[in-house]
C-alpha cells in the first residue's frame, strides 16, 4: 500500500509516517516547505514540497506519488489562534482541502481519502449529548470548528456526488511527546520543565481548569487512521476518541505530581477562551465495531512521556 500524507512534517503526520512504515507501507509525504525525509526508515518516506492552497501543486503532488490513500492531515490546527485569524483559518482548512479532493476525484478515482475532521465539530455540548456519538448534533463554537465541518462535509459531497472514497473521521483531543506549543498539554509540560531547569520562576499560567476534556495518545490515534483507512466504509463518519473525560486541572495534577519542584498555579485571563464546553467526551463505539480498535496507552504514560520529551527539549537550549 501506497500513502500520500499531508502535512507529514506536523506532529501527527510524523507519528503517522512511522507507523505507516513499521506495517510495510510505501510512505509518501507532502510539505510546505523542503525538508529532509526521516533516516531512521528503510526506505524513508519521500517527502514533496507542495503548498496544498495551490490546486495544481496539490494535483501534482497525487499524480507524482500516485496514492491508494491519502490521509489529509494538512491544516492550521490551533483552536484559540482561530479566533484572532477566524478567515485564513476557513481559507486554509477549506481550500487545501478541496484541492485534494478535485485531485483525487480527476485523477485517482479508486485512492481513498481519509478526512481528518475535529471532534471540536460538536462544539457546544449539552449534558444529554454527552457521551457524543456520531449522531450528536453539530454546534461549532471556533471558526476552526466551522472549518472542520466543512471539511468534513466536503468528504461527504465528494463522496455522494463524485463517488469519491473518502472515510471521514472525528478525532478529539489527542496528545503526547514531540506535541508543539498552544495546546494546553504541550503548554503545561513546557513551562514545568522551564521552572525545573531554573529557566523561570516556579509558576504555571493557566486557563480554565474544570473544563473536561476526551484525551488520546497520538500513537493510538494513527492506529487508528491507518485501519479506517482499509476498513472504514467510504462515505461514513467515526469518532476517535478515549471515551473517558479528564478534567484540566487533573491533566495538570499528573503533571505536578511528577514535578521536581513545587509550582505555584495561577489563572491567566488570556488564556480563557470566548466560548468553553464544560465536558466534552466521545463514543467510538462505531470506529471500534469496524476496526477492531480500542485505545491502548494509558493517559498517565502519555503524560510522563510529553512532559520527559519537553524536558528534553528544554535541557538542549540551557
Amino acid at each position: 500500500m501506497r500513502a500520500l500524507i499531508t502535512g507529514i512534517t506536523g506532529f501527527v503526520g510524523r507519528y503517522l509516517a512511522e507507523h505507516l512504515l513499521a506495517e510495510g507501507w510505501e510512505v509518501w509525504g507532502c510539505s510546505l516547505h523542503a525538508v529532509v525525509a526521516d533516516t531512521s526508515h528503510d526506505p524513508p518516506p519521500r517527502v514533496l514540497t507542495a503548498d496544498l492552497a495551490d490546486p495544481d501543486a496539490a494535483r501534482e503532488a497525487l499524480l507524482l506519488s500516485r496514492p491508494d490513500v491519502v490521509f489529509h492531515l494538512a491544516a492550521m490546527a490551533a483552536v484559540g489562534a482561530s479566533h484572532q485569524h477566524p478567515w485564513l483559518t476557513l481559507q486554509a482548512n477549506v481550500g487545501m482541502q478541496t484541492h485534494v479532493l478535485e485531485a483525487v476525484r480527476r485523477h485517482l478515482p479508486e485512492c481513498v481519502v481519509v478526512v481528518v475532521g475535529s471532534g471540536d465539530e460538536y462544539g457546544l455540548v449539552r449534558p444529554e449529548d454527552v457521551p457524543l456519538t456520531e449522531a450528536a448534533p453539530l454546534r461549532p463554537n471556533s471558526p476552526y470548528a466551522v472549518s472542520k465541518v466543512a471539511q468534513d462535509f466536503l468528504g461527504l459531497q465528494y463522496h455522494l456526488a463524485y463517488g469519491v472514497r473518502a472515510v471521514r473521521v472525528r478525532p478529539f483531543n489527542h496528545i503526547g511527546p514531540r506535541q508543539g506549543l498552544g495546546f494546553v498539554a504541550a503548554d503545561f509540560a513546557k513551562q514545568l520543565a522551564e521552572a525545573e531547569a531554573g529557566l523561570r520562576p516556579a509558576v504555571i499560567k493557566v486557563g480554565n481548569l474544570s473544563a473536561e476534556r476526551d484525551f488520546t495518545d497520538v500513537r493510538d490515534v494513527v492506529r487508528a487512521y491507518a485501519l479506517l483507512a482499509v476498513h472504514g466504509a467510504w462515505g461514513e463518519v467515526y469518532n476517535l476518541a478515549s471515551g473517558r473525560a479528564v478534567a484540566i486541572g487533573n491533566l495538570l495534577g499528573m503533571m505536578l505530581n511528577e514535578c521536581r519542584i513545587p509550582v505555584q498555579v495561577l489563572r491567566d485571563e488570556e488564556r480563557m477562551r470566548p466560548s468553553d464546553t464544560p465536558v466534552f467526551v466521545g463514543d467510538y463505539t462505531r470506529l471500534r465495531e469496524a476496526t477492531g480498535w480500542v485505545p491502548r496507552i494509558p493517559l498517565e504514560r502519555t503524560v510522563d512521556d510529553l512532559f520527559d520529551y519537553w524536558r528534553d527539549q528544554v535541557g538542549k537550549v540551557e
